[in-house]
């Protein structure tokens, strides 16, 4: 079954168009997720929005939008005024410009979406914009309204399809140089530098998501299993903090001698082993 998508429109280049549709590329639905329960009677909680000054619930109908102007002062705004609100991006992602993917800061780069033709009439032009975008080894700069926000997104060819990431704007960005401020010039001996190269080389390799697994996850799983068979439960004991390094030349030696020796395990191995661990258990914790 083709996944859902949550965004529909066109993809414009200049005079060319195609329809479209963006698919989230990440997701959290493994997740283990917690209900809020009554501890006395075990029944789940619901949620309620309480007038701060009347201490009256105020149920869904009765609710407005409201943008503060001042103290206890607010200017409401309606979901049809917002629905009213027309820009072309919120129905077109216009390509407005090309760049080289290198030019784009990583800080900037937000959510990624797969983008796929939504159609047969529209799927040459999607692919004459993949394939240019390709071969001159550019990404583009659009614009698209999501969730009543509009976005700068980065597109990209991505297989048979695009990829799509949205960015952040300039202002959302902080600038480094309050927390590097502080941080002082130092001249470090050569021999310092070469052992800690070292220590790099050994531990060089190729980025294997699957190798890395959320062992906070799985921990919430385990406890989840334990307290479901009525088994104890053993406290864990987070790790102490690294002892001070006296001797940094020493310490930097014996790291040479140890790095790359506390590699993960293959990812089947690893693999197999969660699948056995987790249904049943997020089952139960999501009721």
């Amino acid at each position: 079954m083709a996944p859902r998508s949550n965004w529909k429109g066109y993809l414009k280049l200049s005079l060319v168009s195609a329809a479209i549709a963006l698919y989230p590329a990440t997701s959290s639905t493994e997740k283990v997720r917690f209900h809020i329960l009554n501890r006395a009677t075990g029944n789940r909680l619901r949620r309620q929005m309480i007038d701060s000054v009347t201490g009256d619930v105020v149920e869904s109908d009765e609710q407005v939008k409201g943008f503060a102007v001042g103290k206890d002062a607010y200017v409401t705004v309606e979901d049809e005024e917002l629905a009213n609100i027309a820009l072309e991006s919120s129905r077109t992602i216009d390509i407005e410009k090309f760049v080289p993917k290198a030019t784009i800061d990583d800080r900037y780069r937000d959510t990624p979406y797969y983008i796929a033709p939504e159609d047969q009439v529209g799927q040459e032009a999607f692919a004459v914009i993949r394939d240019a975008m390709r071969t001159r080894k550019v990404v583009g700069i659009a614009r698209v309204v999501m969730a009543r926000r509009e976005r700068i997104m980065m597109l990209e060819p991505l297989g048979k399809g695009i990829m799509g990431t949205t960015l952040h704007y300039a202002y959302e960005i902080r600038g480094e140089e309050g927390p590097f401020e502080e941080i002082p010039d130092l001249k470090l001996p050569t021999q310092m530098v070469g052992l800690a190269e070292d220590i790099v080389d050994k531990m060089t390799g190729k980025f294997v998501p699957e190798e890395f697994t959320d062992r906070y996850e799985e921990a919430m799983v385990a406890l989840i299993r334990s307290k479901e068979a009525g088994t104890p439960v053993k406290a864990q004991k987070p790790a102490g903090r690294p002892t001070n390094v006296v001797n940094l030349l020493d310490a930097l030696r014996r790291s040479v001698e140890g790095a790359g020796r506390s590699s993960p395990p293959p990812a089947p191995a690893r693999e197999k082993t969660k699948s056995r661990a987790r249904p049943a258990a997020r089952r139960k914790a999501r009721g």
